[in-house]
């Protein structure tokens, strides 16, 4: 019994090095580059649902020095896309709706033949709602989902292709969305997140705060940009006329969502599960749009899938918000998971991702 204890230990340690060995590459990938901008951030790799690497490097606030912590909450800006997606899955597994349907069904809006499937992969050909807001709305004031719609129908600007016809990123479609699940579930879009996701998964410090909220959890991970007259990085809401987190800060759907890399893990392990939706309803999630003229439009339902990797499916998303760059990798494959937040919008964000994408699918 002795010799069997010796021997597990032995293994056990072992496999702790060997993960030590296989992870620390990471460090010199998240070292300071001359002349490029430090990346300020928490990164949470999971090996099996298990962290194997998980480092706060940076501030929380750049004026006072307030060291980034494990912990903190940050803005998660696009990577909130999957969220709004689940919840219409979670709306058709109840048979609320079907992904073909036409958005005119149950929204009020100028635009005909658009359906639930071409919001969800980016293919309606909607023009751009922050680009209409910009230009018309009193920036004094926030605007919500009603107020998006309403400046839609007045303002009307033309589609920029059919339906089906290509793909082009469209926060416009995400707002439609939530939209239309608030009209279908009868809930408001934030609570039903908060209720039957959050919540549910035990998601404690994740919701969709407006900005009074957000200035009230201590541990929030502060939006900084880079600015270079001062040769610093400033308050990414320091600028409110450009800061459209501030003035479109009641909108719902194409992001909003703030969390802690601890709580996307958990969400990434329910994934792996039916706690929310069957896997045979994920599984289309994650596969690419076909377009009306046959080929391949690289994007599920939230999620951008990776079909071709040797290491197996993988399924991503980033977000990008003035003074935030985030990012979520699912490597479903290896069954592993990178994490990163950054509150610094740094310019070796990308660079960064590549580098450990590829020590992680070796």
């Amino acid at each position: 019994m002795r010799k069997y204890f010796l021997a597990t230990l032995l293994f056990a340690c072992t496999m702790g090095y060997a993960q030590k060995q296989e992870y620390r590459g990471i460090d010199s990938i998240l070292l300071p580059v001359a002349g490029k901008q430090p990346i300020n951030a928490v990164v949470l790799i999971a090996d099996k649902g298990k962290v194997v690497y998980e480092k706060a490097m940076g501030y929380r606030r750049f004026a006072d020095k307030e060291p980034l912590q494990k912990t903190d909450v940050f803005e998660l800006a696009s990577v909130s896309k999957q969220f709004t997606a689940m919840v219409i899955m979670m709306l058709h597994e109840k048979g609320l709706l079907q992904y073909d349907d036409l958005v005119e069904k149950y929204l009020d809006i100028p635009y005909k033949g658009i359906t639930i499937r071409h919001l969800l992969t980016h293919t309606s050909g909607l023009p751009d709602y922050q680009e209409i807001m910009d230009t018309h709305w009193d920036k004094s004031k926030v605007a919500g989902n009603p107020d998006i719609l309403a400046y839609l129908n007045q303002y009307a600007p033309p589609k920029l292709f059919e339906p089906g016809e290509k793909y082009r990123y469209s926060n416009t479609g995400y707002v439609l969305l939530a939209s239309i699940a608030e009209k279908l579930s009868g809930r408001d879009f934030i609570e039903f997140c908060q209720a039957e996701i959050f919540r549910k998964l035990g998601m404690k410090h994740t919701a969709i705060r407006t900005l009074a909220e957000k200035a009230a959890v201590k541990n929030f991970a502060i939006g900084h940009i880079y600015v270079k007259e001062k040769n610093d990085f400033i308050r990414a809401d320091s600028f409110p006329s450009s800061d459209y987190t501030i003035w479109l800060g009641n909108r719902k759907g194409p992001g909003r969502i703030s969390s802690t890399a601890q709580d996307l893990l958990k969400w990434d392990q329910a994934l792996y599960t039916e706690k929310l939706v069957k896997q045979s309803t994920l599984a289309e999630a994650f596969q690419p749009m076909v377009l009306n003229n046959g080929s391949i439009s690289h994007y599920g339902f939230g999620w951008i899938p990776v079909t071709d990797d040797p290491s197996g499916l993988i399924v991503w998303h980033n977000g990008d918000n003035p003074g935030y760059k985030t990012e979520i990798m699912r490597f479903i494959g290896k069954q592993k998971t990178l994490i990163i937040l950054c509150n610094n919008a740094s310019d070796q964000f990308e660079n960064t991702i590549q580098q450990i994408r590829n020590l992680l699918t070796r």
